[in-house]
């Protein structure tokens, strides 16, 4: 996403405390975003903007339902995937919803966005330079050498802090 899931969150909540400039903005930066997402599933242009609008109203009359403590991103893919589906049993009503397994998912970018999101989190709980190598070696697929040379520390370095970081979360997950 061209805008981050924590700006984005920022926005929602500023919008529910009333922030009305906050709730303008964040109803512009949604656009793109969700432009994108029925992109990838629509092939008609109209249909696509009307469900972009369909969309954003969704967004401004249900934000009450968003909760504060879960990200901003699953919760307004899941808006838009119900605004599809209505779109769908509107326009074809011959489509079964068992046939739309096709359109929904085959892409995975909302399990790639919440992936990303519980990886981001995962990563903040670690010292900054172990995170920073985790995520140019494994995340960001750069070599040990690449990494060294973007991080401006030594390719032992490097090596070191992947392994203690990936160590850390391993003792983590395993409740250590």
């Amino acid at each position: 996403m061209a805008t981050s899931e924590a700006h984005l969150q920022h926005l929602m909540k500023a919008s529910l405390d009333g922030d009305a400039r906050a709730h303008h903005t964040l109803l512009s930066a949604l656009v793109p975003v969700l432009r994108r997402y029925y992109a990838r599933r629509m092939s008609a242009a109209a249909d696509l903007e009307d469900l972009v609008q369909e969309t954003l109203i969704a967004v401004h009359t249900r934000r009450a339902s968003y909760d504060r403590t879960r990200a901003f991103a699953p919760w307004l893919f899941a808006v838009a995937r119900y605004k599809m589906i209505d779109h769908f049993r509107r326009s074809r009503n011959d489509v079964a919803l068992d046939d739309l397994g096709d359109v929904f998912g085959d892409d995975g970018f909302e399990d790639a966005v919440s992936a990303r999101l519980d990886i981001d989190a995962v990563l903040t709980t670690l010292p900054p330079k172990q995170a920073a190598t985790i995520r140019a070696t494994k995340i960001d697929g750069l070599s040990v050498a690449e990494t060294a040379a973007r991080e401006d520390i030594s390719e032992v370095d490097v090596k070191v802090s992947v392994h203690r970081g990936l160590k850390a979360l391993t003792n983590r997950l395993k409740g250590n």
